[in-house]
């Protein structure tokens, strides 16, 4: 007797210009400029029918920001800092709000987010700016996060980025790989 296995669904992620933020359960206030705006960044994950199944927000800086106004200003400060940097702006990325619209979503986009921020060259840290509550907590918690610190109004959680130790060999056996290659060609 053949068993059916639950197949896992294809997502990808992409970066969005425009949502309905009213959809926002966490930070509805916030406008699709202020999103959009000095190196803030909109992710939504995608199914296999271009569906969008959650959606992610991001701001790129380089401090932990323990307010919104601490993100708008650090995030404003960095981009102006890559004007100098060849445009590499914050190396930590700070996502401050994220919904789902389909069962799991939530979850699979900060899969997808953290692979995204692992590969990425310029970022090193994957932090929140989450709100006081217990489900932000518990949900955070649940997907790996620790928590780094509880301020006044929100509360941070971090995603340890460290390449785990088969990835690391990997990455050193391209790189023998590469110079081998070099060598003959």
């Amino acid at each position: 007797m053949k068993m059916n296995k639950k197949t896992k669904p294809n997502y990808r992620l992409e970066q969005l210009d425009d949502i309905d933020v009213s959809e926002d359960p966490v930070r509805p206030e916030l406008d699709l400029k202020f999103r959009t705006s000095y190196g803030r960044k909109i992710y939504g994950l995608k199914d296999e029918e271009g569906e969008v199944v959650a959606i992610i927000c991001f701001a790129f800086t380089h401090d932990v920001p323990t307010t919104v106004q601490e993100l708008e200003d650090f995030s404003k400060d960095a981009k102006l800092q890559a004007v100098h940097r060849a445009g590499v702006q914050g190396d930590i990325a700070i996502a401050y709000t994220v919904w789902a619209r389909k069962r799991g979503g939530g979850r699979a986009i900060v899969n997808e987010v953290y692979k995204m921020v692992k590969q990425s060259s310029n970022l090193n840290r994957l932090v929140t700016l989450s709100p006081l509550t217990n489900m932000a907590r518990n949900f955070h918690l649940k997907n790996g996060a620790k928590e780094l610190q509880v301020n006044e109004t929100s509360q941070n959680f971090e995603y340890d980025i460290e390449l785990e130790q088969w990835e690391k060999i990997k990455e050193r056996m391209k790189k023998v790989k590469d110079k081998l290659w070099f060598a003959k060609g």
